[in-house]
């Protein structure tokens, strides 16, 4: 064990070879080898959340198919087990290995062009091609139009493009006498950026070409595995890919081998001596269900542990999310405005479950056309997770953990935020009344902005929590106020104030206390608020600062009801 213990852990690491060569930790998956030949599908479509070992799942795939394999690197792993299975395929294959998921441009000409570079730097790699004794002339003037121009350039004509990954493969299959084994690796990068850009159409077009030409009439293919997050409606990209099995997170295929199992976490923190730690790691980072098997986000744990191997006090982050914009959340808030889902999102962050009908595969134009496509969205996308099926396509949707639930009530603030700034009316007789103390107008304005936003629920989670989330509201709306300079847990007094408010114009303070009412009893709660104001001393640093006129204030909030007590002192 401690031997493992000196072992790194292989933080955004992708390539199988690297983390078995350079003695990282590696958590074995290699049994998905076993049952993806034993389940035998010519084309096989893995639909997962990012982050979740898709591409070090297909470098692994490469590193066990491909002539020229080395055996070591699968020598203590449970393929190894399966002696015949090995002799039989292990090093057996050429295998075409491209990644889409670098294909990013802001313009279908700059999309097409990278596209060209991926397939065309996969292409350098068989250059022995030109040597050999199994090909003719015509094929190795085939082989040439997919390298790079004297230039370095991947100029390929829009007929070679769609022909390169089958050409590749027919060219492989007749060096080695060997169909051909190919992956690709989020597929859906191009369309979803080609949508986000504009230029949807024409990528759609040379996709769905590209995986005709070599998946469907590719007569050197052995079998294929593409992944990505999203199913994409097979009219739209596979049309008449009939040798298709997709694998998304609600079907029982493959379920353990993207993201990690409850086992494998605890000797993952076994072996590093975090053992203490695996509750708070299972709040945060578990809860997702692919299939029959609940699973942990890999990205959060391994980056979690890494923080704990230095510091044993270090508090879990939010990882995973912080790794996109999650524009996706925006977007689906935007559209539960003044809906039904509204009350469903407060459902969710409650910890309760929504049930909702889930389409299998949309387009993209179909993604963000309605409330009721996101749902499917964000589960396909790791947002929310399922907990169990009640009909057809029906499935109780969760957020899946406590980093996720972050996340919401962030976007929820954030999205608050949005509409505030667009009603400066309104900011500007909230802000007037708590500077002139002003109690009950304030009170009412703040009630009015809660009604419109959504709220955190009596169950699943703490007080401070609750606190925390009406704080987050209130430091959004006093930041909006021009000439006021907003603080939050400031150290002030014998303690940390929870808002702080310097009008220096008017030589005016705001002090705020904020509780949340667990019995409903707001005015109890204003005075608790109040007191400690007082108990604590936290004007006393206004009063340092300059202030001539200081107002305290408790506010207590229970769901979306609020109470605003005052009390002023003068300098």
């Amino acid at each position: 064990m401690d031997q493992v213990m000196k072992r790194k852990l292989p933080i955004g690491m992708e390539s199988f070879e690297a983390i078995r060569k350079d003695g990282f930790y590696y958590i074995d998956k290699t049994g998905m080898i076993e049952e993806l030949l034993q389940n035998w599908g010519q084309v096989n479509l893995f639909t997962r959340p990012r982050r979740f070992g898709k591409s070090l799942n297909m470098s692994m795939l490469k590193s066990f198919f491909e002539i020229g394999s080395k055996e070591e690197l699968f020598y203590d792993l449970k393929i190894a087990e399966k002696k015949e299975l090995c002799e039989a395929y292990m090093g057996k294959f050429p295998v075409i290995s491209i990644s889409m998921k670098g294909i990013d441009g802001d313009s279908f000409e700059t999309a097409r062009s990278m596209l060209c570079s991926v397939i065309g730097n996969e292409a350098v790699r068989f250059q022995f091609l030109l040597e050999s004794g199994n090909l003719t002339d015509i094929d190795k003037r085939m082989y040439r139009a997919l390298l790079p121009d004297r230039n370095g350039n991947f100029s390929m004509t829009d007929a070679v493009l769609i022909q390169s990954i089958q050409s590749l493969s027919s060219l492989l299959w007749k060096h080695y006498g060997q169909k051909t084994v190919i992956l690709i690796d989020e597929y859906d990068v191009p369309l979803a950026k080609a949508f986000e850009k504009g230029y949807y159409d024409s990528m759609l077009t040379l996709i769905r070409l590209l995986f005709t030409q070599a998946l469907k009439t590719n007569g050197s293919l052995y079998f294929a595995v593409l992944t990505g997050c999203l199913r994409i409606a097979k009219e739209s990209v596979f049309t008449g890919l009939n040798n298709i099995s997709t694998y998304s997170v609600t079907d029982n295929g493959f379920d353990k081998y993207f993201g990690f199992t409850d086992a494998e976490v605890r000797r993952l923190l076994e072996a590093y001596h975090l053992s203490d730690s695996y509750q708070t790691i299972r709040d945060w980072y578990d809860g997702y269900r692919f299939g029959n098997t609940e699973v942990y986000s890999p990205w959060d744990v391994l980056c979690y542990c890494s923080q704990l191997r230095t510091d044993r006090n270090a508090e879990p982050e939010d990882y995973w999310s912080n790794t996109s914009n999650n524009d996706m959340v925006r977007r689906f808030l935007e559209l539960a405005k003044g809906s039904i889902a509204k009350k469903e999102i407060e459902q969710l962050i409650a910890g309760e479950t929504v049930a909702k009908e889930i389409r299998p595969d949309l387009t993209y134009q179909e993604l963000y056309g309605s409330i009721e496509h996101m749902w499917s969205v964000l589960l396909k996308t790791g947002y929310l997770t399922w907990r169990e099926k009640s009909g057809r396509n029906v499935y109780h949707l969760a957020i899946p953990n406590m980093e996720i639930r972050e996340l919401f009530i962030r976007q929820v603030i954030g999205h608050f935020e949005d509409t505030v700034r667009r009603d400066g009316a309104a900011l500007d007789v909230f802000c007037t009344a708590l500077q002139h103390g002003n109690a009950e107008m304030a009170g009412t304005c703040f009630q009015t902005y809660l009604k419109k936003t959504i709220s955190i629920r009596d169950t699943f989670v703490r007080k401070t929590a609750k606190e925390n989330f009406y704080h987050g509201i209130l430091l959004g709306i006093l930041g909006m106020k021009e000439g006021w300079n907003v603080s939050s847990n400031k150290e002030a007094g014998d303690g940390y104030s929870d808002i702080l408010v310097e009008i220096e114009r008017e030589n005016i303070g705001i002090v705020i206390e904020v509780k949340y009412a667990e019995d409903g009893d707001l005015e109890k709660g204003c005075k608790t608020a109040l007191a400690q104001i007082e108990e604590k001393q936290y004007a006393e640093i206004l009063w340092d600062a300059g202030m001539e006129k200081v107002v305290k204030y408790g506010i207590a909030c229970c769901r979306k009801r609020c109470r605003i007590e005052a009390a002023e002192g003068v300098g």
